[in-house]
C-alpha cells in the first residue's frame, strides 16, 4: 500500500475514480458472516449469496478468505471491492513476512486492515462500502479473537462472538442464546451455522444452506495449528443436522441444537 501510494496511487481501491451517477450503483453485495470464538481458537463463517438490488447475483459467491496462516476475512458489502482489498491485505502479510522474517501480531494485522478499510471511504460515500469481520489466531496470547469494523476503518474487538452484514443482526440474536465459554470446536462449527441458518430465515440477502444445489456455508477453523478450512462433506453434515432436528422441532429449541 505504501509503496503504490507513493507510486500509482489511483491503482488502490479506495482511489479509484468513478464517474459522476445519478442515485446508487447497483453492484453485487455479500451478505452475513459470524465468527464464535471457543477454547482453543476461533471459528469463521459465511454464506454463499451475493445479491444486487433485490436480485440473486450469485449463489455460491466464497466470502471468507485466509489472511495468512493465522488469520481470516469474511467480506461483507461491495463483493468486487471487498475481494481487492482482500488480495491485497494477503499480499501485504506475505510481505510484511518476508522482510521482517516474521510475522505481524494479530494486533497488527487488525490495525493495517483498518487503515485499508479507511482509504476506501471515498468509496463508501458513494454507496460501495466494505465491512469485513476480522478474526485469527493470537499466537502471543494464546486465544481466539475476533475483530469487527464500521465503514470509516475503526475496529473493535467482539468478545465471544460477531457477526456483521445484512443478517447480522439475526445471526447475532441466535449466537447470543447459543454461545457459551466452553463451546468445544464441533459445537462452535454447528452453532456458526445455526446462526446463519437462523439469518437466511428473515434475511432475503443471506443464503441458507441449498441442499438442492449441494451450496453450504463456507466454515474456516483457525487454532494454534494454523488455518483449516472444513471440507464441503463437513459443511454439508453440519447443515443436514441442523436441518433434520429443524424439521423435528420447528421452534429450534437450545438442547436440539448443540
Amino acid at each position: 500500500m505504501d509503496f503504490l501510494s507513493d507510486h500509482q496511487p489511483e491503482l488502490l481501491p479506495g482511489n479509484k475514480k468513478l464517474p459522476p451517477v445519478q442515485g446508487a450503483i447497483e453492484a453485487p453485495h455479500g451478505t452475513t458472516i459470524v465468527a464464535v470464538t471457543f477454547p482453543g481458537g476461533v471459528v469463521l463463517a459465511g454464506d454463499r449469496r451475493a445479491t444486487m438490488g433485490n436480485v440473486i447475483a450469485q449463489r455460491d459467491i466464497e466470502k471468507v478468505f485466509p489472511a495468512d496462516e493465522y488469520s481470516a476475512v469474511g467480506i461483507a458489502g461491495t463483493a468486487g471491492l471487498a475481494v481487492e482489498m482482500v488480495k491485497l491485505f494477503q499480499l501485504e502479510l506475505e510481505h510484511f513476512e518476508k522482510v521482517e522474517g516474521a510475522q505481524l501480531s494479530l494486533e497488527g494485522k487488525a490495525n493495517r486492515l483498518s487503515t485499508m478499510i479507511r482509504s476506501n471511504l471515498g468509496m463508501a460515500m458513494q454507496g460501495l462500502a466494505v465491512v469485513p469481520l476480522f478474526a485469527g489466531y493470537d499466537v502471543d496470547r494464546e486465544k481466539g479473537r475476533i475483530f469487527s469494523y464500521d465503514v470509516t476503518g475503526g475496529r473493535s474487538e467482539e468478545q465471544g462472538y460477531a457477526a456483521t452484514g445484512s443478517g447480522s443482526i439475526f445471526a447475532r440474536g441466535a449466537m447470543k442464546k447459543l454461545f457459551r465459554e466452553d463451546l468445544s470446536e464441533a459445537e462452535a462449527t454447528t452453532l456458526v451455522v445455526q446462526a446463519l441458518y437462523d439469518a437466511a430465515d428473515d434475511d432475503s440477502a443471506t443464503g441458507g444452506p441449498d441442499v438442492a444445489r449441494r451450496i453450504y456455508p463456507i466454515v474456516t477453523v483457525i487454532t494454534d495449528d494454523g488455518f483449516r478450512r472444513l471440507s464441503e462433506n463437513e459443511s454439508s453434515e453440519i447443515a443436514r443436522s441442523i436441518l433434520e432436528r429443524r424439521l423435528e422441532q420447528p421452534d429450534g429449541p437450545r438442547a436440539a441444537l448443540l
